[in-house]
């Protein structure tokens, strides 16, 4: 139990710390396992991004009362478009063959040609390269682990930043 702000500190320090792992596991992954991301892992890398930020702000400001709720609150809220943004990429990945739509054009190309809510539209309609798993851990794929993750910092951020804390 959260009992002190110092306590909230270091809780929401430990989500950016998660985050920054994982967010370097990824660039490692793709950049030296090579691993190419595709549109769906972009958007979820944004959102982990964003739990991040969530976690680093209420970390450095250390509130209490109702900023602090303010802080779980946005930090659960962003873990939550992250979670579903995974839950589509694991259901993409686990469509028989014949139901995987085909492959699109990558993100850069649909972010120039198109308006960002076609291209967001486009990339939520699913890829094939999506339906893609190039790696597991313990049988689960990587979208799947990312879903873990986001589940586990939106807890967190609600259980860092919830309650009654000494000043």
């Amino acid at each position: 139990m959260i009992r002190t702000r110092g306590q909230r500190r270091l809780a929401n320090l430990a989500g950016v710390a998660i985050v920054v792992g994982l967010m370097a596991y990824a660039l490692y992954a793709q950049y030296i396992l090579g691993l190419e991301a595709c549109p769906l892992c972009i958007f979820q890398r944004v959102a982990m991004i964003g739990v991040g930020i969530v976690m680093l702000a209420a970390a450095l400001h250390g509130p209490a009362g109702k900023s602090a709720l303010a802080y779980g609150v946005l930090g659960f809220a962003v873990a939550a478009v992250g979670a579903g943004i995974a839950i589509r990429h694991v259901w993409l990945q686990n469509l028989p063959p014949d139901a995987v739509p085909a492959c699109g054009p990558g993100l850069d190309y649909m972010l120039d040609a198109f308006p960002l809510i076609d291209a967001v539209r486009m990339v939520f309609t699913g890829s094939g390269e999506c339906a893609e798993i190039n790696w597991s851990f313990v049988g689960l794929s990587m979208p799947a682990w990312v879903l873990v993750w986001f589940v586990a910092l939106g807890a967190l951020s609600i259980a860092a930043n919830w309650g009654r804390v000494r000043r």
